[in-house]
């Protein structure tokens, strides 16, 4: 494979879409799916999930795995180097130079990341986290739609772009192994990379999704989060509740009434001024158009008990709640027995965990500091209250479209998706969105991902739909062309 900038899939000055979409289609079923398959085996716990992530070496195979597969890809003039700062986890970073006349185009940098949550109980017969599956052109397994298939995706479309005779600037693909714990070493990776990144003018992420899989959906907006664990402790040891109940306050009657302090119990609405935003006119209309193209998508999105309903029965307010107003989620609990060794006994001390997810253009850190305040101030009876587990992230709003962007978009979601793209708030966080948007302030996004609404991150059977996962890569090589010619 050359480096060139004219081959047979030339057309009109634009890389040529059925080169790309053949080159896209053979590589995922005789490369991708295979040596994906084999990263789904890799038991890779992201730190929070495994203390002993270093010596456990599982971060590490994942990135062996994955550095070995590029590799062998013979991308023109590609090095790979896996970076490691001390104590922190690895990054595997792929460096792909400019085809000849994007050299001036700036960096575009591709993110993913190798790191996965928990396995957690209850797969379905005949699946399981370690073990892939392929079933109805879908790859179940922890990892697979989050985010191991990015690694992939990214690496393809840079090849189909060669394959087709498009151009690309430098691309250097970053692959974290931190993520799914809040990527807690990504700072320091972006201060130590800073000089050999160089200006970075475009970002594509792919861990990210939809509300379907019929069409792109980019992601527009993305909530910051802020977590604490709190104790409130009350008793130096538990006491019979039959003699100590009516004098001593129950630990988690205190406990509730400092959450009434930051939620409304009857609405989830959030009562600190600093969690709070006003949502920007542009994301209102946004949510509008995207609520009429598929209706009854967010009420329809999870698997409620019969006779539950979410918590507005108008599709706009439920994204909006989800994208640009502050929530919490208790997320964990310690100092409770199971029910059936429960006894008669006033427990001395009560622990939450506390998980907000905060709008896209919150302060986290003031945001976090009103939790902490509201949590310990003037506490009721005098009881003693501890934090612990404490942190926060910002979260990031899409600078607009360049023109260029705008007109690629287009094209893909006429050529390859058959469908008018839409844009959507994604209720989750990824912090390295915040961290790029302060760092390269010029910089166009294209964040998007195979995830749907029923992929089941971070939950029993996982999947990566691997149609959506083609067309995503489809879309990154003529964003890379787009790119590079301006």
């Amino acid at each position: 494979m050359t480096c060139a900038t004219a081959g047979p899939g030339w057309q009109n000055g634009r890389v040529e879409q059925t080169t790309v979409r053949e080159t896209v289609s053979r590589l995922w079923e005789t490369e991708v799916v295979p040596s994906l398959s084999g990263l789904v085996r890799i038991p890779a716990l992201s730190q929070a999930f495994d203390p002993d992530w270093a010596a456990n070496g599982h971060l590490a195979a994942a990135v062996d795995h994955v550095r070995g597969w590029i590799a062998e890809r013979q991308l023109p003039g590609v090095t790979l180097d896996v970076v490691r700062l001390e104590g922190r986890s690895p990054v595997l970073l792929v460096d792909v130079p400019a085809t000849p006349g994007a050299e001036d185009r700036g960096t575009v940098l591709l993110y993913g990341h190798l790191d996965k949550q928990p396995p957690v109980g209850g797969w379905a017969e005949g699946l399981g986290p370690w073990k892939p599956v392929v079933r109805d052109d879908k790859l179940f397994g922890r990892g697979s739609a989050d985010d191991g298939y990015a690694a992939y995706a990214a690496t393809t479309a840079l090849e189909a772009v060669h394959a087709a005779g498009g151009q690309h600037a430098r691309s250097v693909v970053l692959l974290e192994t931190g993520e799914e714990s809040g990527s807690p070493d990504l700072p320091a990776y972006l201060e130590h990379l800073s000089a050999r990144l160089g200006e970075v003018s475009l970002v594509i992420c792919l861990d990210s999704g939809g509300n379907d899989y019929e069409r792109l959906w980019l992601t527009s907006s993305l909530r910051g989060l802020a977590q604490v664990h709190v104790t409130v402790r009350v008793l130096r040891s538990a006491q019979h509740s039959g003699l100590a109940s009516g004098i001593v306050p129950s630990s988690f009657r205190v406990l509730r009434q400092l959450l009434d302090r930051i939620e409304d119990a009857e609405t989830g609405e959030l009562k600190p001024a600093e969690l709070n935003v006003r949502i920007p006119e542009n994301r209102l209309a946004e949510t509008r158009a995207t609520a009429a193209v598929a209706p009854g998508a967010m009420r329809k999105a999870f698997p409620l008990v019969e006779g539950m309903r979410p918590v507005s029965d108008d599709e706009v307010e439920l994204m909006l709640n989800n994208s640009w107003r502050p929530t919490l989620s208790v997320i964990g609990a310690a100092g409770f027995p199971e029910p059936a060794n429960a006894g008669n006994v006033l427990r001395e001390a009560t622990t939450l965990a506390l998980s907000f997810r905060l709008p896209p253009t919150a302060d986290s850190a003031a945001a976090l500091n009103a939790v902490e305040k509201a949590l310990t101030t003037d506490v009721p009876y005098g009881a003693t209250v501890e934090l612990s587990g404490v942190e926060h992230a910002g979260g990031w709003n899409a600078p607009d479209a360049a023109p260029w962007l705008s007109a690629v978009l287009e094209k893909v979601s006429t050529e390859v998706f058959g469908a008018p793209w839409r844009s959507v708030g994604l209720g989750g966080s990824i912090p390295f969105m915040g961290l790029l948007a302060e760092k390269y302030p010029q910089a166009q996004f294209l964040v998007t991902g195979a995830l749907g609404p029923d992929s089941n991150a971070h939950v029993p059977d996982e999947w990566l739909h691997l149609g959506q996962a083609r067309r995503i890569t489809e879309t990154v090589a003529h964003t890379l062309d787009a790119h590079a010619r301006g």
